[in-house]
This record gives C-alpha cells, structure tokens and sequence, in this order.
C-alpha cells in the first residue's frame, strides 16, 4: 500500500531514481532538486516503502495563483491513480485560489483534460542562463 507524505524533505538520491525513471533532466542535479524541494510552496509526494513514486511539487503567491512545476510519477507506478492523487492533495491545499495553472507537453494534456484542466491561450518560453547548462 502507497504512502502519502507532504514533507518536503526527501533524500537527493530518492529524487534522482524518480526523475531518472521519467528521463527528466532534473535527474543530473539531485542535490540541488533536493535543496530545491524546500523552497516549493506544497510538496506532496508518493511512497512505496521506502522508494519515491511520484512527486508533485507548486510554488504560489499566496492568494490568487499556484504553478505546478513538477508532477511525475514512476513508469512503475503509472496507470494505479498515484498522479490523479497528488494532484487532489494539490488542488485540496489550493482551493479557493483564482487558478493553478501547469504546463503539459504532448499527451500529458490528455492525462490532466479529465481533473480539470482547460488549455490556457499561452506559449512557453525558457531563458537558461549559460551558468545554468
């Protein structure tokens, strides 16, 4: 049975092995995603044992706005409801907040369409300064 936690103090090589199942590129700083963890608003995450399944970490103002910034969920672990249950532990702890507003490449808009979620008229952008890469 998967625990749920809401802690946002999750060990750097726990956080590698989730972000490397994904293939994110996150995966090549897990100290500074551990670090990072910290400064999130909410972070809600899903154990099995004591292996780090899914993640869901949001940053927001306070009032009227929250940005999910990372939802990813081991492949060994997708399909079982574990990423339709963190984002219920976000949108529960943002309830009442004017949006909560995500950003969804390829299918993975498909995945959020049925939770609620309505395409915004919007584009990306990126900067990454060249000390970042």
């Amino acid at each position: 049975m998967l625990r749920y936690s809401d802690a946002k103090e999750i060990p750097a090589a726990q956080l590698k092995e989730l972000f490397s199942s994904v293939r994110w590129e996150s995966a090549k700083y897990p100290e500074r995603l551990e670090r990072a963890m910290k400064g999130f608003s909410a972070v809600f995450s899903a154990w099995d044992g004591e292996r780090l399944v899914g993640l869901l970490a949001a940053m927001d103002d306070g009032e009227m706005t929250a940005y999910v910034h990372y939802l990813l969920v081991s492949p060994d672990f997708q399909g079982q409801g574990v990423g339709k249950k963190l984002i219920a532990e976000a949108l529960g702890r943002y309830r009442g907040y004017v949006r909560v507003v995500l950003h969804a490449e390829g299918k993975a808009a498909s995945f959020y369409r049925p939770l609620g979620f309505e395409e915004m008229d919007a584009v990306s952008m990126c900067y990454v300064p060249a000390e970042g890469k």
